[in-house]
């Protein structure tokens, strides 16, 4: 996914404002990432995600981030809500209608 792409519906925080926080941070644990802006902290399905970023900030290799598009990252994030996994804020980003 490119950087302009939302990592974290909840509360609207993009692969950019993450890769920066990690490269001007230097958050020493993947939790920290939830100082930028709240990621993290809502429904929980960007955390293996936000784990992705921190450890690419550590010299990790790329992984499953850069094989999903945008729709399809936000498809598996409503079925990981619908399934009762995490529960969105108020504000998140609305689910797109479920496929029939």
């Amino acid at each position: 996914m490119d950087l302009d792409a939302k990592i974290c519906y909840c509360f609207h925080v993009t692969r950019r404002k993450l890769v920066n926080f990690v490269r001007r941070r230097h958050p020493k644990v993947a939790s920290q990432l939830s100082e930028c802006g709240g990621a993290g902290t809502g429904c929980g399905w960007c955390i293996p995600f936000l784990k992705q970023i921190f450890q690419e900030g550590k010299g990790g290799e790329e992984r499953d981030l850069e094989k999903l598009t945008p729709l399809e990252y936000e498809k598996l994030r409503a079925e990981y809500i619908r399934a009762g996994k995490g529960t969105p804020p108020s504000g998140a980003t609305p689910l797109p209608p479920a496929e029939q």
